[in-house]
């Protein structure tokens, strides 16, 4: 039975040249008791079809229906859980459910409301902290409060609005798990609104994208024939589950392709070398010793070591960090928040002083900052008040005093084309997206042509599909210039995609490096060739085995970290066995 339904539904903001037409034609049912996932980029519409379906916002044409009658207007029957809580900082956990609670259920007494009060703040785990204020909780606990307030309304039908896209991957991961358990039994109607697809299948009955903006309407809808309840660990080896999944991500990469974002100029990199390789000629007997070590051993982490003094001593975040890089290798850091991956890269940035050991680049030891080590950090830190081009020209000129300004104009435009800014660089920073800005760090950092690249966490702030599309351009780019690269992700696909190797890191405190996972794919590599290939999932099954193993602050002993390396091996093997053409790769 239909419990939901949207008709021909469209809805827009502004008037005459101002207009913003962000949902048009939009159709869909919602069966009772049915989970429906809707995927879709950022300012496709996906909270404005939310607010629409809550009744918190009125179609401009068609109309929401719920059990066949016109929505007019918010009702206790569909609850709403948004991205931020939303929670009276000055109530404990139980006030603040029993807030929504007393509103609602008028009707029943005083100990039916505290019973159902106590019923859902025990259901989300939050029995421990029932008399705590939201300030003493994680953003994880507070939202653990919005979804137990809205489940205590007992609506027919939860909205969820990217409920978990705020929160670290750990805490998410365990809240998709709760989710996951919540709706088996409550067996309510869910809509949930998300940018990830792996949360879309782990969770929904039916999964369905909203095209990019403007005048965005819902895809081709995807059934999800999985049987519950999902181990997203086990899912790793269902076939349905990695068929479906490079189905949907093909749908979307297909659709976000279709957006412009800035064609090439055509513009042609001009011979000119940067101060950092202007070195002087180094005596002939050095030279020749130094090809091997400079070729093979680019970049040398000797047991590096940071310390915190604290007051109740010192704390020491990195305990031995040790690696050797090859010359144009790309290596991915990844672990749990709180293990020092980006206080590693801020060392051999030179932005953070190393309390012991020492890094040398090039065979030069870092004892600062430097051009010759380029940084893209999470967020791009651009100058408002300058154009793409000016923020990019102002690292530019300084490290190519020697070259034109022709010659430097061209770098500039060269790499601004290169990450699909060649029809945007002469808007203002302040009027770029979150998405476009990135890019232009992306394009700033490459215009430098540095010795070593380091990425903190460079797309950790954008949404999923966006994100895809700039590790697709950071591929693109990378592959013209095989600068040496460290990037620091939380993203165990992100990592796999872009590097050689894989370090895994232990907890922190005293982290250092727990694991270390060849990564051997084909490149040139995109999302899409990943997908279709019959390792990639042997290497994600390691990471998040590793990840898993490492969860909760515990320190698995060299037996548990073999165990999960071979596991690896023995399904790589097992898969040559029958995709030979892969094999011999």
């Amino acid at each position: 039975m239909t419990i939901l339904e949207l008709s021909d539904v469209s809805k827009g903001f502004g008037n005459g040249s101002a207009r913003n037409d962000v949902l048009t034609g939009v159709n869909l049912k919602v069966e009772e008791g049915e989970f429906i996932a809707i995927v879709g980029f950022s300012g496709s519409g996906k909270s404005t079809l939310i607010s629409l379906l809550a009744g918190l916002q009125m179609p401009d044409s068609g109309v929401v229906l719920f059990r066949n009658a016109e929505v007019t207007g918010p009702t206790p029957e569909r609850g709403v859980v948004f991205q931020n809580y939303s929670l009276m900082p000055w109530l404990s956990v139980n006030a603040n459910v029993a807030l929504a609670v007393d509103s609602v259920h008028k009707g029943k007494s005083k100990s039916e409301r505290k019973a159902l009060v106590e019923k859902y703040v025990e259901m989300v785990g939050l029995a421990h902290a029932r008399d705590r204020k939201p300030a003493e909780l994680s953003g994880g606990m507070r939202q653990r409060v919005a979804v137990a307030r809205a489940l205590a309304m007992q609506p027919e039908v939860l909205l969820m609005d990217e409920p978990l896209s705020a929160l670290d991957a750990l805490t998410r991961s365990k809240l998709q798990d709760e989710f996951a358990e919540i709706s088996e039994k409550e067996k309510k109607t869910i809509i949930l609104i998300t940018n990830d697809v792996d949360e879309a299948i782990l969770l929904a009955d039916r999964i369905i994208p909203l095209t990019p903006g403007p005048n965005a309407s819902l895809g081709e809808s995807f059934e999800v024939n999985i049987p519950r309840p999902r181990d997203r660990g086990e899912m790793n080896h269902n076939d349905e589950f990695i068929r479906l999944r490079g189905l949907i991500t093909e749908y979307l990469m297909d659709l976000g392709a279709e957006r412009n974002t800035g064609g090439e100029s055509g513009i042609v990199l001009p011979n000119v070398v940067p101060i950092t390789q202007r070195a002087d000629k180094l005596p002939d007997a050095y030279a020749k010793a130094a090809v091997s070590p400079i070729e093979k051993r680019y970049v040398e982490f000797h047991e590096v070591r940071k310390v915190y003094p604290t007051p109740k001593g010192p704390l020491t975040v990195v305990d031995g960090f040790d690696l050797r890089m090859d010359k144009g290798e790309f290596i991915s850091v990844i672990g749990h928040s709180g293990c020092g991956k980006s206080t590693v890269l801020s060392m051999v940035a030179g932005l953070n002083p190393i309390s012991s050991g020492g890094v040398v680049l090039d065979g030069k030891e870092v004892s600062g900052a430097g051009p010759d080590r380029a940084v893209v950090f999470q967020a791009p830190s651009l100058l408002p008040w300058l154009t793409a081009r000016e923020n990019v020209a102002l690292g530019v000129d300084r490290v190519y005093p020697d070259a034109t300004p022709a010659e430097r104009k061209d770098v500039v435009e060269y790499y601004l084309s290169k990450v699909g800014l060649g029809d945007s660089m002469h808007r203002m920073a302040a009027d770029l997206s979150n998405g476009m800005k990135q890019r232009v760090g992306i394009a700033r950092a490459f215009a430098l042509s540095p010795k070593l690249l380091l990425l903190d966490e460079p797309f950790g702030m954008l949404d999923s599909l966006t994100r895809w599309e700039l590790q697709e351009v950071l591929m693109d780019v990378w592959k013209r210039t095989k600068v040496t690269a460290i990037c620091v992700t939380h993203d165990v696909d992100e990592a796999i995609l872009l590097a050689d190797r894989v370090v895994m890191m232990s907890n922190g405190p005293n982290a250092k490096i727990g694991n270390i996972m060849e990564v051997d794919l084909p490149r040139p590599r995109s999302r899409k060739a990943l997908l279709s290939h019959p390792d990639y999932y042997a290497y994600r099954e390691e990471l998040l085995d590793f990840l898993e193993a490492y969860e909760g602050g515990a320190n698995p002993d060299p037996e548990t970290l073999e165990a999960i390396r071979n596991k690896r091996t023995a399904r790589i093997a097992a898969k040559a066995a029958n995709h030979p053409q892969f094999a011999a790769e």
